[in-house]
């Protein structure tokens, strides 16, 4: 037996110790032999033999496990040592990371409002039927909901379709003045080349005593906006409808790919639309319990801008990860 403790002790790898260890320990190996002999031994020299059967096997198993350890040891070295990496080393395949197209348009849109002294206020993502539509002058059973695709829970919450929400919420916890702007995500039940089921707002909210608040006071702030974003672009307003705002405008900047002239992007108008915007509706400040007071609100998709900003074509193209597309915003 002392010639299987030395193949133990001079086992180079665990391949070679497992082949030992099933020799000697295995369901037909040698002490499994021994152990069967044991009906053959005499009633009183039985006790002896086993015990020294039983010793011989804890000690074969506790060299094993040390054996195996060491091996595993050395094995674990020799890949550390054949896979390690000298982090000194400049390496010309290096990437560096960037923000997403979505994200890194959110910053710069975030950053004009701060620096105008908005607030930047959130909310829930679900909401209750109030906040989402009821407070913004759309009641039950009210046309202009057809506007909304909206996701609906059993207990009658919805996931926000919009970030006004969380100027009503900001209205019915402040008093005026104030100044702010609501990002974030929303949702609506929409898929196409320019529609997702999960997009970003931005959506702006000024309230103040009625002498100070004007629709002039809105066209300027969102003039500068524009052309902070887009650079020296021609604006338009075009009267439309909210329920939450009136009078209404959508607006329109001169197209960024063909200056105007008319392209397939604009359809050939020479202008695209980007932004909603508004004098907040009487029903709106009476919903949250304001008097004398007067106030805007705009709103824009996120999503809508990096499109314009990166010259991108589909949106679904910002969500697919594809690395072809991040990886030129390094």
């Amino acid at each position: 037996m002392q010639e299987w403790l030395t193949k133990i002790e001079n086992a180079v790898d665990l391949e070679e110790l497992e082949s030992i260890r099933i020799k000697l320990l295995g369901k037909k190996g040698l002490l499994a032999a021994e152990f069967a002999k044991l009906k053959n031994v005499a009633p009183s020299e039985k006790p002896k033999v086993a015990k020294e059967l039983n010793e011989l096997k804890a000690k074969i198993t506790k060299l094993l496990a040390e054996k195996k350890e060491e091996l595993q040891q050395k094995e674990l070295k020799r890949r550390l040592e054949s896979e390690k990496i000298d982090v000194s080393l400049y390496s010309p395949a290096g990437y560096k990371g960037a923000l997403h197209p979505v994200q890194s348009t959110l910053d710069r849109i975030i950053e004009y409002f701060v620096s105008m002294n908005f607030s930047v206020e959130t909310g829930p993502l679900v909401e209750d039927d109030f906040h989402n539509f009821e407070a913004l002058n759309l009641p039950k059973h009210h046309p202009a909901r057809d506007m909304q695709d909206t996701f609906y829970f059993n207990d009658g919450m919805l996931l926000r379709t919009h970030t006004s929400p969380v100027q009503i919420r900001t209205m019915m916890s402040q008093q005026p003045p104030i100044r702010m702007i609501s990002p974030g995500p929303v949702f609506r039940r929409d898929f196409d080349l320019t529609h997702t089921p999960m997009f970003h707002q931005v959506e702006g909210l000024l309230v103040d005593s009625k002498d100070r608040v004007s629709f002039a006071n809105l066209k300027f702030i969102l003039g500068d906006f524009l052309h902070y974003m887009f650079g020296d672009v021609r604006i338009r307003y075009r009267p439309s409808f909210f329920p939450f705002t009136e009078p209404s405008a959508e607006v329109d900047i001169s197209c960024i790919f063909c200056d105007g002239k008319g392209c397939r992007v604009c359809s050939n108008t020479g202008w695209l639309e980007v932004l909603g915007c508004g004098m907040v509706d009487p029903n709106v400040f009476e919903a949250v319990g304001y008097e004398n007071v007067s106030g805007y609100a705009f709103g824009l998709g996120v999503e809508r801008f990096a499109m314009l900003i990166h010259k991108i074509s589909d949106l679904r193209t910002l969500f697919e990860g594809d690395l072809r597309l991040l990886e030129q915003f390094r």
